[in-house]
């Protein structure tokens, strides 16, 4: 019985993805639930599954390629059982297309070479027969990754060989060309492009400023020190980490300063009651931001934990869309990677963006005393269409006040 695949449904706020990896060939058994296709979007990669066990009978949209929501991706031959047979076969018409197109030369043997469909094409394009490359897949299979090896070595073969000719030169390391430059072009990801369509966008729609003030991270420092142990006892292996009390800082700012928790949609101001605060997490992908919904209602228990969560989703490229999606306001920790102070941009239709940053060790006159203390830079940017500078001084100074006096975060003053 075949069984259409098809792409999912994206949401209102993803156009349509990009099929970034086939798992699977034409002729090849599948298993329930086992990963066919991974769909890039601008936000997160999406997984399709096998409905049924079976064979995957063709491949309609290949890597590369832009998909829309539920749009037709391969079909799946339900119950049918694979041979290496109908795999070649099924293999020879994926291929066929670009061979009518452009002949490669150097291809006699292809036809004996059992290969992906995304590795013909990128063979015939470098002029590489298949038959020449020994295959790492399944059934000695020819992947993309193989070709991929095979045209690295073609291109470092010629410049080994003159290395190689005078008879006299002792070949004791390897030699290179005077003046050799390499460059290496590659399609940026989408998620890559979003990201840069979306800073362009920022900076060039919002009247966006930016407030520095510095924060004494003694007492949260001490207080984190103190409970930590029994803070991850207590709730399940969740660590105390910083973030937690920035979040929760945060979040009581913006109830005293609904402004700067608010967004601008046309000529109006839409007022949030609620916080929902996006934490920046670095992936392989890049940057990406999931969002803590009613973070003004979680416990710093609650707040680690989903950040830990987040985190390891971001590695494993597991983020949902709907977590990747509103948000309104965010916080950035670019101390994380030892930035020392920086200029966050805003993530639209967010009207602020909070920047945390490397803790470092300062003197600092207190009481008419010099002593050393943890100090952090702390940058606010802000729409100054809807934020006035007064508004966003004193957001960011109540974050200072609170942080360096956290039992203020208990007491609600």
């Amino acid at each position: 019985m075949a069984i259409e695949i098809k792409a999912p449904s994206f949401p209102e706020s993803v156009a349509d993805g990009t099929i970034s990896k086939w798992h699977k060939q034409p002729g090849e058994a599948v298993k329930r639930d086992e990963l066919l296709v991974d769909i890039e979007t601008d936000k997160v990669v999406l997984e399709v599954l096998a409905e049924a066990d079976g064979v995957l009978a063709s491949i309609v949209k290949g890597e590369g390629d832009t998909v829309l929501s539920n749009e037709l991706i391969a079909t799946l031959d339900a119950g049918a059982t694979a041979s290496a047979a109908p795999a070649a076969a099924a293999a020879a018409p994926a291929a066929a297309p670009a061979a009518a197109a452009a002949p490669a030369p150097a291809a006699a043997g292809d036809e004996d070479a059992i290969g992906a469909p995304a590795a013909r094409k990128l063979a015939e394009e470098n002029g590489i027969a298949l038959a020449s490359i020994k295959g790492t897949g399944k059934d000695g299979r020819v992947t993309k990754e193989d070709v991929v090896a095979a045209i690295e070595a073609k291109k470092s073969a010629p410049a080994a060989a003159p290395a190689a000719k005078p008879a006299a030169a002792p070949a004791a390391a390897p030699v290179v060309a005077a003046g050799d430059r390499t460059e290496k072009r590659v399609p940026m990801t989408r998620l890559r492009a979003k990201v840069a369509e979306r800073l362009v966008e920022a900076q060039s729609t919002m009247a966006m400023l930016t407030t520095f003030n510095e924060v004494d991270m003694t007492e949260v420092m001490a207080l984190r020190s103190k409970y930590k142990d029994l803070f991850e006892k207590s709730h399940n292996g969740v660590r105390l980490g910083f973030m937690s009390f920035f979040v929760k800082a945060a979040t009581e700012a913006l109830k005293r300063f609904p402004a700067v928790n608010a967004s601008i949609d046309g000529s109006d101001i839409v007022y949030h009651g609620y916080a929902d605060v996006g934490v920046a997490v670095s992936s392989d992908r890049g940057l990406v931001v999931p969002v803590l919904r009613n973070a003004e209602q979680m416990s710093l228990a609650e707040i680690e934990g989903g950040i830990a969560t987040f985190g390891k989703k971001a590695r494993d490229g597991k983020l949902s869309i709907d977590e990747m999606t509103g948000g309104t306001f965010t916080i950035t920790n670019g101390g994380t990677f030892g930035s020392m102070m920086s200029t966050p941009i805003v993530n639209p239709p967010q009207a602020a963006i909070l920047g945390m940053h490397n803790i470092v060790q300062r003197p600092m006159a207190i009481n008419g005393q010099v002593v050393i203390r943890p100090m952090m830079y702390l940058a606010l940017s802000y729409d100054h269409r809807l934020i006035d500078g007064k508004e966003a001084v004193t957001f960011l100074v109540t974050i200072k006040n609170l942080l360096e006096d956290p039992a203020r975060l208990l007491l609600d003053i």
